[in-house]
């Protein structure tokens, strides 16, 4: 078991997106499983407002019913324990895909709502003992996990955090 922490330091959210549309290239944070048996498990999501004036934010994290193909663009993974051994396969967290966009699922896609203003503010999920959010494989529909915006969301600059472990 390896704990991991992907982080995007500053991108900004887009108007948001319905269920099972295509994300916008960047607009969204997201984790793909590293191979057809690999499974994580979602320990902390933490967004941080970057706005300038207020710009409610409609975040989910949830499924994915198509999941991203081609070349993933990756933002920041990071093993959180210098011990950790390098992985076969490592998990694939991504904000750009080269063929297909991924699509938040109309039935499985909202696993958690973290809305809050992004002048400044803050939301925080951490897992309680019963409260695990987990992928498997790397394919549609349990296989990805994004962070994403929902229609009527407001543009605004984001960070944001995602610590994972994989099993």
């Amino acid at each position: 078991m390896a704990r991991w922490s992907t982080v995007i330091p500053t991108w900004t959210t887009g108007s948001g997106v319905a269920d099972t549309t295509d994300f916008a290239t960047g607009n969204h944070h997201s984790i793909q499983g590293g191979s057809s048996t690999q499974r994580g498990e979602m320990r902390e999501i933490f967004l941080s407002g970057q706005a300038a004036a207020s710009a409610p934010q409609y975040a989910v994290f949830g499924r994915n019913s198509q999941v991203a193909t081609g070349s993933l663009t990756a933002p920041r993974l990071a093993a959180i324990d210098p011990a950790t051994a390098a992985l076969a396969a490592p998990p694939l967290p991504f904000t750009h895909s080269a063929t297909n966009k991924s699509q938040r699922s109309a039935t499985l896609g909202m696993l958690l709502a973290l809305g809050f203003n992004a002048f400044g503010g803050i939301v925080r999920w951490v897992n309680g003992p019963d409260e695990i959010i987990s992928y498997l494989g790397n394919t549609a529909s349990f296989g990805e996990l994004s962070l994403s915006f929902f229609t009527g969301n407001t543009s605004a600059a984001v960070q944001s955090g995602i610590v994972f472990e994989t099993l």
